[in-house]
């Protein structure tokens, strides 16, 4: 899971990041309006955690834009106006929840772990496809208790598939996520197909994957019945 911490409060936005890269979050931080605005333009985040008084704007403003143009990503705002107002506007707003500073870094992790149930159905951090479960915190695959090793990219894909599973993501979405870069060329989406081939690869030798389909004109999906 990627995370954009959007606060200029440095010691903490250094605990944060620390606290989380712990439980296997890739975290970054910026401290600005301008900087999440273009950092969001040209990469993904699962989720947002967003300070609303930031030093050249509000960070409402950056809440709209998220919900206008990237509506698959979580938001929750980590904020000193603590006031039911404040609370409710965000909400509102589209935000999927509100933490007041001060806050323990315990509860912004339990806060994120029960969005994440909401949002995907999932039971802690474990996602269960056929006979195969994946944990998403220490990122691991395993079938009946036989862990399977896939490298990070692979692992990377593979969770981004099952986290928005029975939707089709192209190619470019899923290089974007891993990658994090734009500058996709037509040659590099076979970097995808590589790995999706390495995955089917390592998980059929101990059972059927075909819950891991191909969209043709598009890319890929994890179908999961209902």
């Amino acid at each position: 899971m990627k995370i954009l911490l959007i606060d200029d409060e440095n010691e903490l936005c250094d605990e944060i990041v620390l606290f989380l890269e712990r439980y296997q979050y890739e975290c970054h931080n910026v401290g600005t309006k301008q900087e999440a605005l273009s950092i969001l333009m040209n990469k993904h985040y699962d989720f947002v955690l967003l300070d609303l008084g930031l030093p050249d704007g509000n960070g409402l403003d950056i809440l709209k834009n998220i919900k206008e143009n990237l509506p698959d990503t979580l938001v929750v705002i980590l904020s000193a106006k603590g006031d039911i107002e404040h609370r409710i506007n965000g909400l509102e707003q589209g935000a999927d929840d509100y933490l007041p500073k001060p806050f323990s870094l315990a509860e912004l992790h339990a806060r994120i772990q029960a969005i994440i149930r909401r949002k995907y159905g999932t039971q802690g951090q474990n996602i269960k496809v056929g006979d195969f479960e994946v944990n998403l915190q220490n990122r691991t695959v395993d079938y009946r208790g036989i862990q399977i090793t896939l490298y990070k990219k692979e692992f990377d894909i593979l969770s981004y598939l099952l986290l928005n599973k029975n939707r089709p993501l192209s190619r470019t979405q899923l290089y974007e996520y891993v990658w994090g870069d734009l500058s996709l060329s037509e040659g590099d989406s076979n970097y995808i197909d590589v790995h999706i081939k390495n995955i089917r690869k390592k998980l059929s030798a101990y059972a059927k994957v075909d819950w891991l389909e191909s969209v043709r004109g598009i890319g890929y999906k994890v179908n999961v019945i209902k």
